[in-house]
């Protein structure tokens, strides 16, 4: 790929993340018009009250003057009114649509888990997910929406100054345009490069406070507590650093522009100083010397708004860095397209059994060679099928490829259907996964329960517990109130697999993977807690049991020993 066509897929790339951003038209309209005459008010009142001062210093009748009167009164209210409304409806509509963002980022997010985004630290995939992506309302609420609004509040002061006075309009005009190119230049030029520079100082302080709270116990005990404090305060020290220079650009273009405020003004006033009593009247004449200040005030928001923008952009580049770009061929895919008809499933074909594999082989994103090659065997309902192999040999990996995790070679079918043909969520409800290390949210025991089928009943989890031999545990630890911990740490090892069979019996798959479900736990309870896991799965389900150690006496099961790792 060339570099032009490298920089067409970023660009596009970006596009789709920042499209996602956007609320919809029928929803940022009336945010964009209310702003527009709250500005449009600033600009009247200031106008307005000056023409009043001289007028009535003039001391004319004062029914000549209660158009005026009542003009202020009112454009005085309609500033605050429609700035409040304009708030409500704009924000309402940007907070609305950065749920759908989030929620469309973690879908794009999910399939790239595990494999296609192992290149990123942890730190950089949090800031994307959290910081970047709320970033991204600033889209709508100070790009888009200020250089819609000031654009047109400015265009409607100058029209207004050019029936007072072709010529101070053109002042005015000259004085936006080149104050506003050199406050674009200036902050492009000084705040580009810390924009850039943001992310990675913030994403350096999150991997840095992940680490302190993920290995307290490690650093604890070797002393090195201290160590990873100075860390983290270089990385706050380098975070506060930038945001410090980034906030002396932006002051450096306010001042610039307040410059430019009092130039435009004072030469307005050269320029018509000659045809003030003749050509000009003195209200005229004052309202059109104070008006280019306000018109300065709404202006300074298209500066801001490009400083906001190249924000927004690298923030947008760093989730489409995650989200956008192509996945590995080892990750399927589901065909979004319902037209394909993959959302209907096939009935399985009469007397081919649950599961059948021949000739199967795995490969990780990025890697040289198969994890897992050559594989044959089938599963029917009611078997156990005990898969073992040294440290290494693919056993986790082919766990995911059952799942649908990852892709596979040769052939793999589920009642005589071919895998590759099914949609992926099919798979996934009939194959179930008791991950090595189950997740155990930090909720109570019937929320990390409820994440397997949301309509059990409390009956229904108790039931589920007590085929685990968790009922008196939970009895004990006050029922399914009972907290378990930030990653189960209220939990033993064995406990949390439990946990997580419980789930998986809860979801009802026709086919079990157990992976490893006895790692981290002592000889002693291995084959007790391992007797437990599978006289609580149903005899008219299929297990595959995954796994390093021995089975317990008196266990029925078929074996498949994989390979070991090809060294190179």
């Amino acid at each position: 790929m060339s570099a032009l066509d490298a920089r067409e897929a970023r660009l596009a790339a970006r596009g789709r993340v920042l499209a996602r951003a956007l609320p919809a038209r029928r929803r940022a309209l009336p945010g964009a018009l209310l702003g527009i005459l709250a500005d449009g008010c600033v600009v009247g009142l200031l106008g307005l009250s000056m023409w009043l001062i001289v007028r009535a210093g003039e001391q004319p009748p004062i029914l000549h003057l209660t158009f005026a009167i009542v003009g202020v009164r009112a454009l005085a209210i309609g500033r605050a009114a429609f700035r409040y409304v304009e708030r409500i409806s704009s924000h309402d509509a940007a907070l609305a649509q950065l749920a759908v963002l989030r929620a469309s980022t973690f879908e794009a997010l999910v399939p790239r888990i595990p494999g296609a985004i192992e290149s990123h630290r942890r730190g950089e995939v949090l800031a994307a997910f959290v910081d970047d992506v709320d970033q991204l309302q600033d889209e709508p609420l100070r790009v888009r929406q200020p250089l819609i609004v000031s654009g047109a509040v400015v265009i409607l002061s100058l029209i207004t100054i050019t029936l007072i006075s072709p010529l101070a309009a053109l002042v005015l005009l000259v004085a936006l345009l080149a104050s506003g190119a050199l406050a674009v230049w200036l902050s492009a030029r000084m705040a580009g490069r810390y924009d850039r520079e943001l992310s990675a100082a913030r994403a350096g302080l999150i991997d840095a406070l992940l680490e302190r709270f993920a290995s307290a116990e490690v650093l604890a005990a070797f002393g090195a507590v201290g160590m990873q404090r100075s860390r983290i305060d270089r990385a706050e020290a380098r975070l506060a650093e930038v945001q410090l220079r980034r906030a002396r650009s932006a002051g450096l273009t306010g001042a610039i522009l307040t410059l430019a405020a009092g130039i435009a003004s004072l030469g307005t006033l050269v320029v018509l100083l000659p045809a003030l009593g003749t050509g000009i009247s003195a209200p005229l004449f004052s309202a059109a010397v104070i008006v280019p200040a306000a018109v300065f005030e709404i202006f300074a928001q298209v500066p801001a708004a490009l400083a906001a923008r190249r924000a927004v952009q690298a923030s947008a580049d760093r989730v489409a860095a995650l989200t956008e770009t192509p996945l590995p061929a080892e990750i399927p895919v589901e065909d979004p397209d319902p037209a394909t008809g993959s959302s209907e499933v096939p009935a399985p074909v009469p007397g081919a059994p649950l599961l059948r594999v021949r000739g199967l082989s795995v490969r990780h994103p990025g890697a040289a060679r198969d994890a897992v090659t050559g594989l044959d065997f089938e599963v029917a309902p009611g078997e156990t099928l005990v898969i073992t192999g040294e440290s290494g040999a693919g056993k986790s990996t082919l766990a995911l490829a059952l799942v649908r995790f990852l892709d596979y070679g040769g052939s793999y079918e589920l009642g005589g259907r071919e895998v590759s043909e099914l949609p992926i969520r099919t798979v996934r409800e009939t194959v179930g996964l008791c991950e090595q290390t189950p997740h155990l949210f930090d909720a109570d025991l019937r929320q990390n329960l409820k994440f397997a089928r949301d309509t059990a009943s409390d009956d229904e989890l108790l039931a589920a517990l007590a085929r685990v031999g968790l009922a008196e545990w939970a009895a004990e630890r006050g029922g399914l109130d009972a907290p378990v911990g930030e990653h189960g740490a209220l939990v033993s090892g064995g406990q949390a697999q439990r946990i997580g069979l419980a789930r998986v019996l809860l979801a009802d798959f026709p086919i079990l993977v157990l992976d490893e479900p006895t790692a981290g736990v002592d000889r002693a309870r291995a084959d007790s807690l391992l007797s437990d896991l599978l006289a609580a799965v149903p005899e008219d389900r299929a297990v595959l049991l995954i796994t390093h150690t021995e089975l317990p006496a008196g266990v029925r099961a078929s074996s498949l020993e994989l390979p070991a790792p090809v060294v190179r």
